[in-house]
């Protein structure tokens, strides 16, 4: 949108294939497939780039320059070459930190209180070409994965626009990145959803917020998984995982460093939510412990 905002042809737009979405498993177009048919722009959605046929496609309209935007499929060397100007990532971290797939999460996981947007020149490495330029961005104390998400989104837009106006005037320059303070995002496992509660309370609350609004943190309580959805430390102590307080303004849990009060909650094939709402549907008592699956 803002590329086109700014007066930029798209000479073609790519994104994956429709992928199976929602609860009737049905494909779904993505956000970027349905710009495009939207705006009438030339669309493809190769399986991969490293068919040949795909490669002459994307050669044939001969692009000034290829923009990659969380696209999700590996670039081959080939592909990389196609652009007089090369193909330019907007990576939302602040690299070398955080290179790799899910560098929002982890950002908010590891407490970081910044992160931001570069825009790079692609290379055969994961997330290690030159760097163009770099944007900073606070993370706020209660920022979840989607808002940081949709700040970010925003920056990357302005970014980028601005770096193909210094590439189109010549003053384009890429600096070589350094190793120092390399982190790696690695995507998000199915098990890191689950709430160690022998942990601090800052680091829980993280979670909650890193993993909101998907897939959402979780524990186990009588063999049924409860999420986690809105929370905050408190004070308090008590065995990990076990329920010190509830009431409307919360569950309150022991941690192993505080407590944590969750506000919103979900029991499995239920909805999401308000602790005084849950509550009356999923009477909880003080004692209960919280803990993994069994």
């Amino acid at each position: 949108m803002a590329l086109l905002a700014a007066g930029h042809e798209l000479a073609l737009v790519l994104t994956q294939p429709d992928r199976p979405a929602g609860r009737g498993l049905r494909p779904a177009a993505s956000a970027v497939k349905r710009l495009a048919l939207e705006r009438a722009l030339p669309l493809f959605q190769p399986a991969t780039l490293k068919d040949p046929g795909a490669l002459e496609r994307l050669a044939a309209t001969r692009p000034a320059a290829l923009v990659v935007a969380a696209y999700g499929l590996m670039l081959p060397p080939r592909a990389l070459e196609l652009a007089r100007h090369g193909a330019l990532n907007i990576h939302a971290s602040l690299l070398p930190r955080w290179r790799g797939a899910a560098p929002i999460q982890r950002a908010l996981l590891a407490g970081d209180r910044e992160t931001g947007i570069t825009i790079m020149q692609m290379d055969a490495g994961l997330d290690t070409g030159p760097l163009i330029a770099q944007h900073r961005l606070a993370i706020a104390p209660d920022d979840d994965f989607q808002s940081l998400h949709e700040r970010l989104a925003a920056l990357g837009a302005a970014a980028i626009v601005a770096a193909l106006d210094e590439l189109a005037a010549g003053r384009m320059r890429a600096v070589a990145q350094g190793e120092a303070g390399a982190s790696y995002a690695h995507k998000l496992g199915k098990h890191e959803a689950e709430l160690d509660w022998s942990r601090p309370c800052a680091e829980l609350e993280r979670k909650v917020r890193a993993l909101r609004p998907a897939p959402g943190a979780r524990s186990w309580l009588r063999g049924r998984a409860i999420k986690l959805w809105r929370a905050r430390c408190v004070p308090g102590a008590g065995r990990p995982g076990t329920v010190l307080e509830c009431g409307a303004a919360g569950v309150r849990i022991a941690c192993g460093e505080g407590a944590l009060e969750a506000s919103e909650l979900q029991r499995a094939g239920g909805e999401r939510l308000a602790a005084a709402e849950f509550l009356r549907g999923f009477a909880l008592e003080r004692g209960e412990r919280l803990g993994a699956a069994r």
